[in-house]
């Protein structure tokens, strides 16, 4: 299950293991066309990497702390470090490679 995160947790759901966390907006098409991507891999890998999502509308002190201009933004973290940024649509193929470097 995708997590839906908050300034408020931010950081204490995204401080242990591989997290990516999908930095999106209501009003975004690329962020609709990310969002099915991010819940098919949290099906298929979700045992090895947790997947979260953050309105930046909602929630726009993370988003401003980590420099995020545009969305979607994807944030990868591992143990509580940015290890990963990429910026704008991803597509499935993209994602797992990259997770798998981490994982």
């Amino acid at each position: 299950m995708v997590k839906v995160l908050t300034d408020a947790n931010f950081e204490s759901e995204t401080k242990e293991g591989l997290v990516l966390v999908d930095f999106w907006a209501e009003w975004c098409g690329p962020c609709r066309m990310q969002s099915p991507i991010i819940d098919e891999l949290d099906e298929e890998i979700g045992d090895k990497v947790t997947f979260a999502k953050m309105d930046v509308d909602a929630n726009p002190q993370t988003p401003q702390q980590f420099g995020i201009m545009g969305i979607p933004t994807l944030l990868i973290k591992k143990d509580g470090e940015v290890v990963e940024k990429l910026v704008g649509y991803s597509p499935k193929e993209k994602l797992e490679q990259v997770l798998e470097q981490y994982a």
